[in-house]
């Protein structure tokens, strides 16, 4: 440690965002109260649908103005800045579908040096490799030349990621990156962006509705609610017990102790478990999601056993209920059987 305090890269102080109607009037607002992000950090923003995620995005990106109330980039009020400043502070990438005919991936991603580039819009060698540099970043060297409507979608995310990129800004806005991608695909964008955040040191605030990836992931969480908002480290979350309050259904839960959000179920019972390892972990979730309660003593309605053979490969599971016991060969017998 160097003793050294992170610079704030962005703070917002009692902002009111929304938009206005032709008639003037304003449909939409909301306030918001002491968010902020240190240089290098990765922020997830979440909050139920409609609460204003991408309309707070917007606004940090210089979309729209604000309402009332003070963005600070870096210190400085983000009225302050030009256009042409901005652009080289504040990188934007949203779920847009692009769908240009003959566009290339390099032609896309050459589009993020437009707030470098001279009045006629110009490419200089300086230029060109940082968008060589973009996109070998995100590991699409091999699909430069390949026309955007061409790629996949988790081709297409990591060429507007190489866009924002090759803007070569330190602070980077991402409005739902993940959205529409396969689990793979969601994996290896946040995967891309932590190594961003943490070899690059760039700043990086998105928003996303994949909450066990944000709380594994992230160093801290944006939190909007209908009347607050509130912010922490996602451990921090987990201890106040902020985010049970995501959700207005009761039948939706956050377990602490597991780090995961569940479906609270019917009772089925009372299960007792002896096993060690991940085999009684998997064990213990089965049962748990069939709706039992596990105990660690008392009366059982049953008891199952994990029993590993003598070469320590291949489990079995015994199933005592009552006066009866069965043996299976899988978790998924064992559940068919309960």
């Amino acid at each position: 440690m160097n003793g050294q305090q992170p610079h704030t890269a962005i703070r917002i102080d009692n902002l009111q965002i929304g938009y206005h109607s032709v008639s003037g009037e304003i449909p939409f607002t909301r306030k918001t109260n002491g968010f902020s992000v240190c240089e290098g950090e990765m922020v997830a923003l979440i909050g139920p649908n409609g609460i204003g995620k991408s309309t707070l995005l917007r606004t940090l990106a210089g979309f729209q103005k604000p309402l009332s109330g003070d963005i600070l980039i870096s210190g400085w009020p983000i009225s302050r800045f030009t256009p042409k400043e901005l652009a080289r502070k504040i990188s934007f990438v949203s779920t847009e579908n692009i769908r240009i005919a003959n566009m290339r991936v390099a032609d896309l991603v050459a589009y993020g040096r437009f707030p470098y580039t001279n009045w006629m819009g110009h490419l200089l060698p300086e230029d060109k490799r940082r968008v060589r540099e973009a996109i070998q970043m995100v590991g699409l060297q091999h699909l430069a030349q390949k026309p955007v409507t061409r790629l996949s979608d988790g081709e297409r995310q990591r060429s507007v990621i190489a866009r924002a990129l090759a803007q070569d800004t330190p602070l980077m806005i991402l409005d739902e990156p993940t959205a529409f991608l396969d689990v793979s695909n969601k994996y290896g964008i946040f995967h891309l962006l932590h190594n961003l955040a943490r070899q690059h040191n760039k700043t990086v605030i998105l928003s996303t509705h994949d909450l066990n990836i944000a709380l594994r992931e992230m160093d801290k969480l944006w939190i909007m609610l209908e009347n607050e908002t509130i912010e922490g480290a996602p451990e921090d979350a987990v201890l106040h017990g902020w985010l049970n309050r995501l959700f207005k259904d009761d039948n939706i839960g956050f377990d602490a102790v597991e780090g995961d959000f569940f479906f609270r179920k019917e009772h089925a019972g009372y299960a007792l478990v002896r096993g060690e390892g991940l085999p009684y972990r998997m064990t213990v979730r089965a049962l748990e999601r069939k709706g039992y309660q596990i105990i660690r003593k008392g009366d059982p309605d049953i008891t199952v056993t994990v029993l590993p053979d003598l070469s320590g490969q291949n489990l079995s599971w015994k199933l005592t209920k009552g006066n009866e016991t069965s043996c299976f060969e899988s978790i998924h017998s064992l559940m068919v059987n309960l």
